[in-house]
């Protein structure tokens, strides 16, 4: 069976435990997650020390994996057998057989990163057939903000949609990390409040004026003035807004608005785009101001920034500070 985190942690909250759980995929947040959620609820604190075994991968080989999972629990009604970085271990067909008759009072479970076990084999369909799998890969930087939305409500606060586009455009799509960010935010908001932009300052650090968000919409209605003020924002504090992370979302930005020029029905732009229908206006405004002739030529700039930032076509040892300048002056003029 498969099935997401919340259909598990609802069983395990229920009593109902499969013989197996193989959890995996590319998004280590979840695995996380579902693994901390195994060591911390499913055996009483009392009973750990005796039914609850946790082993890594790189440490064991299945044959001792098995013979853990075949042991009758001596104080819990089950027993546990968590098995960490479970991509190390070897010899997994040994845990087809073992799924003929599985130890019924063994709750099973593999954590296994960063590859994936193949569908096609033996040993998966009889995880898939007898337990739960589990597998979640990277979220797509479209998909980033809405996730945010959906977190901050589970934990009964809000978030401004811009709120949520500024810390995903800020943090990427690692989610444990933008969850340790907004941790720092709750502490100090009262439940059922709104995140906003200034919130988001004061506690996560991100300018709510100086950041790549507000530089590309000044970007987007060619505001000398504005983007004069923020790139020099940028050039005084590097380590906040490093040239290596704004130069991909500018890039991202760019590409954005070459699809809108060329989406038909302007309706359907921001499905195509993979953005938020809210800030469909504002890149049509920046398709107004940039030809794609135009904006063909800001990706060469893009791309020569790019290699001057590494040394490359940078003869006098311009800072990233200068160079950014010199970007926005090319793209707006």
């Amino acid at each position: 069976m498969v099935q997401t985190e919340k259909e598990i942690v609802t069983d395990l909250k229920a009593g109902k435990f499969r013989p197996v759980y193989l959890i995996t995929g590319e998004e280590n947040y979840y695995i996380d997650l579902l693994s901390n959620y195994f060591e911390n609820k499913v055996i009483a604190e009392e009973f750990r020390d005796f039914d609850q075994t946790i082993v890594y991968g790189r440490d064991v080989d299945m044959s001792v994996v098995l013979s853990l999972a075949k042991r009758y629990p001596m104080m819990s009604p089950i027993q546990l057998v968590l098995v960490k970085e479970a991509q190390d271990i070897k010899d997994w067909d040994l845990l087809v057989k073992y799924l003929e008759s599985p130890q019924p009072q063994t709750v099973l479970v593999f954590c296994y990163r960063h590859k994936k076990l193949k569908k096609t084999t033996k040993v998966y369909k009889a995880i898939e057939k007898t337990g739960s799998v589990f597998e979640k890969g990277k979220l797509k930087d479209s998909e980033v903000p809405g996730w945010i939305a959906n977190v901050v409500q589970s934990k009964g606060y809000s978030i401004t949609q811009k709120g949520a586009e500024l810390i995903a455009e800020y943090l990427g799509n690692d989610l444990g990390k933008i969850i340790n960010e907004l941790s720092k935010v709750y502490i100090s908001l009262p439940a059922g409040e709104v995140i906003n932009e200034d919130i988001i300052e004061q506690n996560i650090g991100i300018s709510k004026d100086y950041n790549v968000f507000e530089l590309q919409n000044a970007i987007g209605r060619r505001d000398v003035v504005q983007c004069n003020k923020i790139v020099n924002h940028f050039a005084a504090n590097p380590k906040d807004n490093p040239i290596q992370m704004v130069l991909p979302l500018l890039y991202g930005y760019f590409i954005k608005v070459m699809i809108y020029h060329q989406v038909p029905d302007k309706n359907a732009a921001a499905s195509a785009m993979k953005v938020n229908p809210y800030f469909l206006r504002d890149y049509g405004v920046a398709a107004s101001n940039y030809t794609l002739g135009k904006l063909a030529s800001c990706i060469g700039y893009l791309y020569d920034a790019d290699l001057k930032s590494k040394g490359v076509k940078n003869s006098g040892n311009v800072s990233d500070g200068e160079i950014l300048k010199e970007l926005i002056f090319k793209i707006i003029h």
